[in-house]
């Protein structure tokens, strides 16, 4: 039976001595030999080129002080938290605890936060947000581009956040990141039974276009700002048209849709919207109103057609008397005018001429003609 032990520690490495399960100190680099005839010593070699000591009585061996000088020792309370890096090199987060870290072969750097302050800041978050060890200890958000963040904080809201990645500390507070969209976009107010001040139903469609401008309002003002807005337009809609008598409603409904606009502007301002325009694009008749619709229209057409005929005719008598006034006045001119239509005549075919007895005392209609050429 041997009563000596024998224990070789490499430059890189520690001895960590028990006698009996109770921690000794640390051995150094070397040969090392140890008079155990019962068996009650242990050492335990450990490296130090993974500078991360971890030992399940790592408290008995921080107490004892053997590691002053030879490792960095953390005891992070509740409100602490570590970020570690390793030559230089972000390497992971520690929640609260005890660790300690050797740094006889790599350089360790350690920084201490508060964790009170729920937000997380630093100028290597997107390192740090990456690290196997971020989960346990980080809730990440990330707010997309053309969106915000309303930021929550055990229910009460600190702050809108611009696009870009967040961080929040777990343990010490409840934090919560709405995401709100931005962009602009439409609602679409569809299959809308009103009946108008003269008792005809008409079914219409209108569309809303709108953006968010207040991220905090659209989220504390309604559950849901977007049926919110439907609600809204359809009940101005119902207020607006049911106002108006049919005839009136189809000639102004440029009119209604800037009076629909106006009043859903006043409202959508309360719920932190913009609202871009107001449209109705279709208007449904019954089928017995638009037959009817339809006869009043081919009536009104029949009579402005016939009106138009009318005028025509007026007109071309008017032309016709003033013509016939004008010749009277002007026997020349009735000549040259008589010339024109033998011209015609002549120049049109065969001319017959038949002739008849004159009677005594007057011009024969030969005589006449020949007059006239």
């Amino acid at each position: 039976m041997f009563v000596f032990k024998r224990i070789k520690i490499r430059s890189y490495e520690v001895g960590l001595l028990f006698r009996d399960g109770e921690f000794q100190g640390l051995v150094k680099a070397g040969t090392h030999w140890y008079f155990d005839p019962f068996g009650k010593i242990r050492v335990e070699v450990v490296s130090q080129r993974e500078p991360w000591l971890v030992h399940e009585k790592l408290d008995l061996i921080v107490k004892s002080g053997a590691l002053t000088d030879h490792a960095i020792v953390l005891d992070l309370k509740d409100n602490e938290r570590a970020l570690v890096w390793i030559e230089n090199r972000f390497s992971h987060l520690l929640p609260a605890g005890l660790y300690a870290y050797w740094t006889g072969q790599k350089d360790v750097r350690v920084e201490i936060v508060d964790a009170r302050n729920v937000k997380f800041e630093h100028h290597e978050l997107k390192v740090i947000a990456k690290s196997p060890m971020a989960q346990r200890v980080l809730d990440i958000s990330t707010v997309a581009r053309d969106r915000a963040g309303v930021l929550f904080v055990d229910g009460r809201y600190i702050e809108t956040l611009d696009p870009g990645l967040y961080a929040f500390w777990k343990g010490q507070s409840e934090a919560r990141v709405v995401e709100v969209d931005l962009r602009e976009t439409m609602v679409d107010v569809g299959g809308q039974d009103i009946m108008t001040a003269d008792k005809v139903t008409l079914r219409l469609n209108a569309v809303v276009t709108y953006r968010i401008v207040d991220a905090r309002k659209s989220i504390s003002q309604t559950d849901d700002v977007r049926q919110a807005l439907y609600r809204e337009t359809q009940l101005v809609l119902r207020s607006v048209v049911g106002a108006r008598e049919l005839d009136a409603f189809l000639t102004e409904k440029d009119a209604v849709a800037a009076e629909v606009e106006q009043n859903v502007r006043s409202r959508a301002s309360e719920l932190g919207l913009e609202i871009a325009s107001v449209g109705i694009k279709d208007v449904i008749l019954p089928g017995e109103m638009k037959d009817l619709m339809n006869k009043v229209t081919e009536a009104r057409k029949a009579a402005e057609a016939n009106l138009i005929s009318r005028r025509e005719e007026t007109a071309a008598i008017r032309s016709q008397a003033n013509t016939a006034k004008l010749l009277s006045d002007n026997p020349v001119l009735m000549r040259l005018r008589e010339l024109e239509v033998l011209e015609k005549i002549a120049t049109a075919g065969k001319l017959n001429i038949v002739l008849g007895e004159k009677a005594p005392g007057e011009k024969g209609l030969a005589d006449k003609v020949i007059g006239l050429l």
